[in-house]
């Protein structure tokens, strides 16, 4: 392709014909024949926008918003002369501006009212009442400087959670030791089987009521116990349903019948000395343990050791804290 050229054209003077100095040139804009055309990789790229332009699909998200916008510039757009609304008010003397009704009405209103959509499920004086009873708890909690609810700042959070953090690692504490100190008791207890065994006196005993177990680790044994109840109810439903009520099994023992329902079960009464135990703070219960497992079974719940002698030679001390 041959390049272009710019035509220059000269001008004449009319009298002696000599040609004027170069300030005088005319150039002529070039025209748009000349023009750069697109190349192929051009077109194929410019195709290829427009393609994905046309298969481009909004998402959800998208479509909302650009209902909503929609929804809200239609809102907020004045009635249109071309309206048959409009029209129909113009016949009968409505002027844009003016108000309806009787003329010199200083209150009459000249724009209709706002509309406010709704998206909630709940009924519509339910905003008024939670806020209304939200106030009611404030004014209760904080008189009147307890309208408005107090926000926490970033050192009161971080010491509540470190307070909850702790308590939580606490409370894991108490059913580690809990159950430390009935390991022990259970040893005891087989230790003293064994020797009446013995000494003849093989009878089997029942178990002790939960009242008479030690208070440091009765609801662990409570908690235990409530947890099979609740195994025997689900096992008692589901044999109720493929079960004869009139069949009798010779080798049941006694608590399946209570989990049949063929035997009454005997329900554990409400034991106030375990839940004013478990009111105390969680440092509080463990000490407790901690210095019971020293005192009877000279353990030391933080060396994980049990000693030969009271001295307990070798532990640096009674609290975690001595114990690094």
């Amino acid at each position: 392709m041959a390049p272009s050229t710019i035509p220059i054209v000269h001008n004449k003077s009319p009298s002696n014909g000599k040609e004027d100095d170069y300030m005088s040139m005319a150039i002529v804009e070039p025209s748009s024949t000349l023009s750069h055309t697109e190349t192929s990789a051009q077109r194929h790229a410019r195709k290829k926008r427009e393609a994905e332009a046309r298969a481009y699909q909004p998402s959800k998200a998208e479509l909302a918003r650009q209902a909503e916008f929609n929804r809200d510039e239609a809102l907020n757009a004045s009635l249109p002369t071309t309206s048959k609304g409009y029209q129909m008010m113009a016949k009968l003397g409505f002027k844009t501006g003016s108000a309806l009704g009787k003329e010199g009405n200083e209150h009459a209103r000249k724009e209709p009212l706002g509309v406010v959509v709704k998206e909630g499920r709940a009924g519509v004086g339910m905003d008024s009442e939670t806020k209304r009873k939200f106030r009611e708890e404030a004014s209760e909690e904080g008189g009147d400087e307890g309208v408005h609810k107090k926000r926490e700042t970033e050192g009161e959070f971080r010491e509540r959670q470190g307070r909850e953090r702790e308590e939580k690692r606490l409370e894991g504490l108490c059913w580690g030791a809990m159950k430390v100190l009935e390991g022990f008791e259970s040893e005891d207890a087989e230790s003293s089987k064994v020797q009446d065994e013995e000494g003849g006196a093989a009878e089997r005993k029942k178990p002790r009521p939960t009242k008479q177990i030690n208070l440091l680790w009765r609801w662990l044994v409570r908690d235990r116990q409530e947890r099979e109840r609740e195994r025997r109810m689900r096992y008692d439903l589901h044999q109720s349903l493929s079960r004869n009520a009139a069949y009798d099994d010779p080798d049941e023992d006694k608590q399946d019948k209570q989990a049949l329902g063929d035997e009454e079960e005997e329900v554990e009464e409400e034991d106030p000395e375990l839940e004013e135990f478990n009111v105390l703070e969680p440092a509080e219960r463990l000490r407790k343990m901690v210095e019971y497992l020293r005192e009877k079974w000279k353990y030391c719940f933080w060396c994980k050791f049990q000693y030969p002698d009271e001295a307990m030679e070798g532990c640096p001390g009674l609290t975690e804290d001595e114990h690094g």
